[in-house]
């Protein structure tokens, strides 16, 4: 009876391990955008400061979770006059939002919800999430990455600039690692 004890805290104990609480690294986690530029090609970049955290649990994933924080002002699109004009109040006005933030409320293994907060404004959003892959890496940590796309319009964020029909959605591409804390 005890071994039977014995075996059946183990593999609970096991389960419960596969829960675990990660930290964006942030040389592996990128928020890339695009946007149409004059309906004849593509205006790309990505955001250089993120951070944020993030719960995983294979076994579990209705109850992961994610919080990211963007530094607006770290926006790059490879042109500085560029980014500067990005900066200014036409678009994220980084002097008055210096920073953007999604905190999920669920995870249904596929379809992550949460709220989405840029240029002041807080919307609820869901969008598709893949897992790419977990384990441990060279350095002895543990790691999980993720991927996912979300069409945001700027107008429902307060970004009223207009650069014409083909700029209104911005699409963003989120690819996270996170090393298990």
């Amino acid at each position: 009876m005890k071994k039977i004890l014995i075996a059946a805290a183990l593999t609970a104990s096991a389960g419960l391990a596969q829960a675990a609480d990660y930290e964006l690294d942030p040389t592996h986690s990128f928020i890339n955008f695009k946007t149409g530029h004059l309906g004849v090609s593509w205006l790309q970049g990505r955001f250089n400061d993120i951070s944020g955290n993030f719960s995983w649990d294979a076994d579990k994933p209705s109850n992961a979770m994610i919080d990211i924080t963007i530094n607006t002002a770290s926006v790059d699109s490879n042109h500085a006059e560029r980014d500067k004009h990005l900066r200014s109040d036409d678009f994220l006005d980084v002097k008055k939002y210096p920073t953007a933030t999604f905190k999920s409320t669920g995870f249904d293994g596929k379809m992550l919800n949460g709220d989405l907060t840029l240029h002041g404004v807080t919307k609820p959003i869901s969008f598709e999430v893949t897992k790419v892959g977990e384990g441990k890496d060279p350095w002895g940590g543990y790691r999980a990455g993720f991927t996912g796309t979300y069409d945001l319009k700027r107008s429902e964020f307060g970004i009223d600039k207009n650069l014409g029909p083909a700029a209104e959605v911005i699409k963003l591409e989120l690819n996270v690692e996170g090393i298990r804390k």
